[in-house]
């Protein structure tokens, strides 16, 4: 059988490292001082970046000066989206083993594809982007197959493996992947910030980057530290919220224990074997798209300041990721957002990779940011139709050649390209440089990048022991310590908003009553297809556990409705856009609506403040006056439904939240309301049973109504009017509430007040 037959050999240095390399890479020991070092070069001469006694930046750089403009294009991709097994999908490629199936050529899972043998192979490329694997131990050994072929060729340069955020309990979005494993589950960003204690996300990040490592991940395309400043931003689950100085404490705790080794694990700086290089994202902060649109679309392509507070939404990176309190003092990695940063110092208005402002002059200079900047994926490839993911995000330079991006790009001061799998375009945005600058600066240009990428390997060790033991994988990922310090996080994130006359906790055995949630025909972001359906919100077997479960509301003592976020079954990815609009003559611009029932935006602008795209005739992208409606409002039918039949008898409400929504169309038909941020039912009912006391705090405003969700600036936090409840408490970052009443803790008193305006 093909892959991970081969013999991975090992040596312990005296007072120093434990080396391993396969016996089919070719490479030997060499022997200096009565120490060992790996042949990487294979030719017999010990270079300095073969010496593990010397700083990694040092070794970096002698390994950089020695790599032709080929390979170090090649360090400067990073591929597509992986899984493990592939499959072949319109957006992610054609995926082959040995030029058929995986199936038919009779290879384990764990087996590279032609295409990553390729891409390694022939394009050099260093840093390849994981989402899925079957198994801990699958993927431990597709690490060991990359490892074993990167070694055995010229220079013997590791694969640094990464993955975006993986911890979370649900499957969803490109942002949002997930993990096969199992590994051990937490809330999602926000509601780590719902628990407003940066201990705990310190502790998930210790935990965390240990199942990273396991995994053979030792770069984190994580924490997403965007002042998540406009409530309509699909990407709202995945931040820490809009309160930027808790939002920076948040982001040092995540990167300092990502990044963090100790003790004999410890190699130098506080970076070893244990470290995972953490990637902040979005540069300089992705929160403020106007009208709430999502940025991976064309028709999401703007980020607009009408409060001036541009500044604001630096501080996560400037005071939290550039701030550590350990020995690493700064994200190792940098990913700059999409979007055009509109009307903002510079004078330019492209994409921020393309931005020398943002990157070189703001990024590098100003706030002295040595580390490695990465694109955000496909933005130097075409546009194409406005309401289209699947595409290239080329914004404010559609007019220019691939290469012609490429080599902007890489001048404003970008050292790596996200989703690229192929060096040619690399290839030539240098020699554009070359005619431009001569071969001298841009072979210095380039190695500045390769020095940057190769410390990052060097500093996690995997130049001295890149393989693992798949066996050790397998007790790590997901271990039960680890699961539990998970589900208490889950717990503790878990926000209690209303216990109108003390309903809950119920009794054990209550009779509740559950209605089934109506999910439309969809097809998501992997071309997965489901056809219309209706499921349980929470499995009858779990809820066994704590309740008797009943059929109808006539035969329940309580019921419990799960309502989802509005659009959140089935979300419309191109929120925001709508083809239909488009053919009928309008512009296409749609509103995002916070609410269930159908929404007409009277209070949005007239005029969008940005606008312009080459395939529209029109600068002014407003939706006023147009008319919106979601795909679940059959939620919101069913809980008032379940009001109707239960009479008196208690109504307990569980918003599954994954941004701010309108909560005045069910409040006071509900006797308590609690909020989640994930899929969190076990959590849910650890606390409605009683078993655990609500602790979590807003990490958002609910807002009263749209009308002031179109009146707010998109890059001004807490200027809402917030939603005022039956029972005259208003749903304020901050609030919540525990079996005692409204929650008025060290946490409220820290961090429940809006943060002075920083400009």
């Amino acid at each position: 059988m093909e892959n991970y037959e081969s013999k991975i050999l090992s040596k312990q240095n005296p007072d120093g490292p434990l080396l391993k390399w396969s016996e089919n890479s070719g490479v030997k020991l060499l022997e200096k001082d009565g120490l060992y070092f790996k042949d990487l070069a294979k030719d017999g001469v010990f270079h300095p970046y073969e010496d593990w006694r010397l700083p990694a930046n040092e070794r970096a750089a002698d390994l950089a000066s020695r790599l032709t403009i080929d390979q170090i294009a090649g360090l400067m991709l990073y591929s597509r989206h992986q899984f493990v097994p592939g499959f072949s999908a319109d957006y992610f490629g054609e995926v082959s083993y040995n030029g058929t199936s995986l199936q038919e050529a009779g290879l384990p899972v764990y087996a590279l594809s032609d295409q990553q043998k390729a891409f390694i192979k022939n394009d050099y490329l260093r840093h390849v982007l994981v989402v899925a694997v079957q198994s801990a131990a699958d993927s431990a050994k597709w690490n060991n197959n990359l490892q074993e072929l990167s070694e055995s060729l010229e220079w013997g340069i590791p694969i640094s493996i990464s993955s975006d955020p993986r911890h979370g309990t649900t499957v969803t979005f490109e942002f949002d992947a997930g993990a096969g494993g199992d590994i051990s589950h937490w809330p999602e960003p926000l509601g780590l910030t719902a628990t407003f204690d940066p201990a705990l996300v310190r502790r998930f990040g210790e935990i965390a980057s240990k199942e990273y490592r396991a995994l053979g991940i030792t770069t984190a395309l994580s924490p997403q530290i965007d002042l998540t400043t406009e409530p309509r931003w699909s990407r709202f689950l995945g931040s820490f919220g809009e309160h930027s100085c808790l939002s920076a404490e948040l982001a040092e705790a995540y990167c300092d224990s990502f990044q963090t080794s100790e003790g004999d694990k410890e190699i130098e700086e506080g970076w070893g074997y244990d470290s995972v290089n953490a990637m902040v994202k979005h540069w300089p902060g992705g929160g403020a798209v106007e009208g709430g649109r999502d940025a991976h679309f064309p028709c999401g392509k703007y980020s607009v300041y009408p409060g001036n507070n541009f500044d604001e939404h630096l501080i996560p990176f400037t005071e939290g990721a550039f701030k550590l309190t350990g020995k690493t003092k700064k994200a190792s990695a940098v990913m700059p957002y999409y979007t055009i940063v509109y009307g903002q110092p510079g004078g330019e208005n492209v994409g921020c990779s393309y931005s020398k402002y943002l990157i070189t002059d703001l990024l590098r200079n100003k706030y002295a940011y040595d580390g490695v900047v990465c694109t955000d994926w496909s933005i130097t490839a075409d546009e194409g139709p406005i309401e289209s993911m699947y595409s290239g995000k080329c914004w404010g330079v559609e007019h220019l050649t691939e290469p012609e991006r490429c080599y902007k790009v890489i001048m404003a001061g970008v050292d790596q390209f996200g989703g690229l799998n192929e060096k040619k375009n690399i290839i030539a945005a240098y020699e554009i440089g070359v005619k431009e600058h001569g071969e001298a600066f841009m072979r210095k240009r380039f190695e500045d990048s390769a020095r940057r990428l190769l410390r990052n390997i060097f500093r996690t060790g995997l130049f001295e022991n890149p393989y693992l033991v798949p066996e050790e994988a397998s007790e790590i990922v997901g271990c039960p310590e680890y699961m539990k310090v998970g589900f208490d996080a889950q717990v503790k994130s878990v926000v209690m908003l209303k216990n109108r006359n003390q309903v809950l906790p119920l009794a054990e055995k209550t009779k509740l009553y559950i209605p089934k949630l109506y999910v439309p025909e969809n097809t998501d972001w992997m071309d997965i297809h489901t056809e219309e359906h209706w499921e349980d919100p929470i499995s009858p077997a779990l809820l066994s556990k704590y309740f008797t479960l009943v059929e109808t509301p006539e035969e329940a003592d309580a019921a419990l409705c799960v309502l989802r976020q509005p659009n959140g079954a089935g979300f419309s990815l191109q929120g925001g856009y709508d083809v239909a609009d488009r053919e009928k003559g309008g512009n296409g611009y749609i509103p995002v609506t916070l609410q269930y029932r159908p929404y007409t935006a009277e209070k949005a602008r007239e005029h969008s403040i940005a606008g312009g795209d080459p395939q529209e005739d029109f600068t002014n992208r407003g939706y006023k006056g147009k008319t919106v409606t979601v795909n679940n409002e059959q939620d919101l039918d069913a809980m008032l439904e379940t009001r109707r039949r239960m009479g008196n008898k208690p109504v307990i409400v569980c918003a599954s939240m994954t941004a701010p929504m309108v909560m005045a169309e069910f409040e006071q038909e509900a006797d308590a309301i609690l909020a989640t941020f994930g899929n969190l039912p076990q959590a849910l009912l650890e606390i409605i049973s009683g078993r655990q006391e609500p602790s979590g705090l807003l990490p958002l405003q609910v807002p009263a109504n749209m009308d002031t969700v179109e009146e707010q600036f998109e890059d001004v936090p807490f200027d809402m009017v917030c939603h005022v409840d039956s029972e005259n408490h208003t749903y304020d970052f901050g609030f919540g509430m525990n079996w005692n009443g409204v929650i008025n803790d060290e946490r409220v008193k820290k961090y429940a007040h809006r943060p002075e305006k920083t400009n």
